[in-house]
């Protein structure tokens, strides 16, 4: 079975992201797979004060995803899987790639402020050529109109 990978952060272009994963994974038989990092820089130097705060980042983020997952349950009759990883986010995203063979498709939201996509697709679009799978961008500002048109 193909997953489509989306990237759950706290983005806005994130939720367009989620909403064309699910809904191109219920048109195609496929699965979506949410992937989470969590950035070790955000735990500082103390390792009980970064346990704390590494558990407390685990939480918000299958929260967050919860909210997605409902959704995609309830509107698309898709049951997501939800991945966390430590590190940087090209590197757990590449690595997320390389570890799962059967995602067949990263799906990303793009920005829409004048400061460009963001940065995880302008780092992500400078390893495009290295990933052994395409990456579909997802502006963020498209309707869901649009996207059910699209998808």
């Amino acid at each position: 079975m193909r997953k489509f990978l989306v990237v759950l952060d706290e983005t806005r272009e994130c939720l367009n992201a989620m909403r064309f994963a699910a809904m191109r994974a219920s048109r195609t038989g496929g699965a979506v797979q949410v992937l989470s990092v969590i950035s070790p820089a955000d735990f500082g130097a103390w390792v009980g004060v970064g346990d704390i705060m590494r558990e407390e980042a685990r939480e918000r983020i299958e929260v967050h995803f919860e909210v997605f997952a409902k959704w995609m349950r309830d509107r698309q009759g898709i049951d997501p899987e939800l991945v966390i990883r430590e590190g940087e986010a090209v590197t757990a995203i590449t690595e997320q790639i390389q570890d799962d063979p059967e995602i067949g498709v990263l799906v990303l939201g793009a920005g829409t402020d004048s400061k460009g996509p963001g940065p995880l697709v302008t780092a992500l679009t400078k390893v495009a050529g290295t990933l052994s799978i395409p990456i579909t961008i997802v502006p963020g500002d498209l309707s869901k109109e649009r996207l059910e048109a699209i998808t």
